[in-house]
């Protein structure tokens, strides 16, 4: 293989599995056929175990509910080889993208309240945004431009099509990602390591790649929106999504960060060694720009949470009731619905920089998550919502099975083609229903 052709496919890898980072519980009723299969849920287990023997993951913890009951089950350890300590139900976990779900449904929480619109421009929060200008070519120069043709909304923010996100080329080829690379704001699973305000300001130095509302890019929309609520508010995201969402869901473990009392829960995240070819797989820390014990300069509505998978279910059980729980209600019924349908044009869908994201026709995106429109992967059935994590992690709710499925890892995706892992538990999940 010739240096470019490895260079290309390094870069490949890399940016994939950046771009992946980037899915009665309640009073609602649903109408069940089964419990759960015995022997269904005993193929997980050692589908599980045995990725564990081979090596693919070094552990993972997940969550069924099913017919108003739970089954969580756990297969390997903290650290590769059967090292560390064994994998359990309140394992920390780093879930990178299933943190958009969380950050749409607060934003959305203030669109119900009246504090935020969605439709409105956001110029007065994000003066940043205002007036953009707009690339004639997505691969022109940086300054042949014309003036956006309307402004930035938060429906465009959740639905990543404000202008600016992951470019599908790969190896990079166009002056407007070798910028928003340099600039520090290209998606990556190195997550922001500037402040929210240094954030805003770098992507006011960059032209829109696409007019709002136009064109899916994914990624940086949700950052944004994190953004967004975070002046609306006066509040940093992770303080307005604790006090709004978290702890009223009993939501405990679920943080930007996590705090040296809880750090002996959270595992050694892995992945492949991209300096190297990507064929190796090693222990992404501090040094490779992973580093989750400490409060972080921005927190990351697109992909900064950690969570358990009890806690990640408690968002999920909300949703799956139409946006109530517990006797308290955190969004219209009506919202969620509007969260939960697809929000882009066929054209949309297809287009280059989006059509992967769309699980080969069989989902388009709401607000703030992948919609199921088709079953073409495991996880994907009418009406289904959720989306997937690039550091090993994948989330999705069935309203018409009543199903809830979480799947929680510490091994990196390697390109945006899904996990075995991933295959094997949703697979597994809906035989275990019938």
């Amino acid at each position: 293989m010739t240096d470019q052709r490895l260079l290309a496919r390094r870069d490949l890898l890399k940016r994939g599995a950046a771009l992946a980072l980037l899915p009665a519980f309640g009073t609602k009723a649903h109408a069940m056929k089964n419990a759960l299969s015995p022997q269904a849920l005993d193929t997980l287990q050692s589908a599980m175990e045995t990725h564990v023997a081979d090596g693919n993951i070094a552990g993972a913890t997940w969550l069924i509910h099913y017919d108003g009951k739970d089954h969580t089950g756990s297969a390997g350890t903290f650290e590769m080889n059967g090292a560390g300590a064994p994998m359990a139900r309140d394992t920390i976990f780093r879930v990178a993208s299933i943190t958009k779900p969380v950050t749409a449904a607060l934003a959305m929480m203030l669109v119900d309240e009246g504090t935020l619109t969605l439709d409105g421009p956001v110029d007065e929060l994000l003066p940043e945004l205002a007036d953009r200008p707009v690339l004639k070519r997505i691969d022109g120069p940086l300054d042949d431009t014309v003036p956006a043709d309307g402004p930035v909304t938060l429906r465009h923010l959740l639905t990543m099509t404000f202008g600016l996100g992951a470019i599908m080329v790969f190896p990079e080829a166009y002056p407007i990602q070798t910028a928003m690379r340099e600039a520090g704001v290209a998606p990556s699973w190195v997550l922001p390591k500037m402040s929210a305000d240094a954030y805003m300001k770098k992507l006011a130095e960059l032209p829109l790649a696409a007019h709002p509302g136009e064109t899916f890019f994914y990624n940086n929309g949700l950052d944004v929106a994190g953004i967004l609520i975070e002046r609306a508010t006066g509040q940093r995201l992770g303080t307005v999504m604790k006090e709004r969402l978290l702890a009223p869901l009993g939501m405990k473990d679920t943080d930007f960060f996590v705090p040296a009392e809880k750090q002996d829960r959270l595992p050694m995240q892995y992945g492949p060694d991209f300096a190297n070819g990507g064929t190796a797989i090693i222990a992404f820390g501090p040094e490779q720009g992973i580093d989750f014990s400490s409060p972080p300069p921005m927190d990351s509505g697109a992909g900064g949470l950690v969570t358990t998978v009890d806690d990640y279910a408690a968002f999920c059980r909300m949703m799956l009731n139409d946006g109530a729980w517990n006797g308290k209600r955190y969004l219209r019924a009506e919202t969620v619905a509007e969260m939960t349908r697809d929000q882009l044009t066929p054209a949309q869908k297809s287009a280059p920089n989006a059509a992967m994201f769309m699980d080969d026709g069989g989902a388009g995106w709401g607000l703030g998550m992948s919609v199921g429109l088709k079953k073409t992967r495991p996880w994907l059935t009418p009406g289904s919502f959720g989306w997937n994590g690039g550091y090993g992690t994948t989330a999705y709710t069935d309203p018409q099975n009543g199903l809830i499925g979480i799947f929680l890892s510490q091994q990196m995706m390697s390109s945006p083609e899904p996990t075995k892992t991933y295959v094997d538990f949703w697979t597994k999940t809906h035989e275990a229903i019938g």
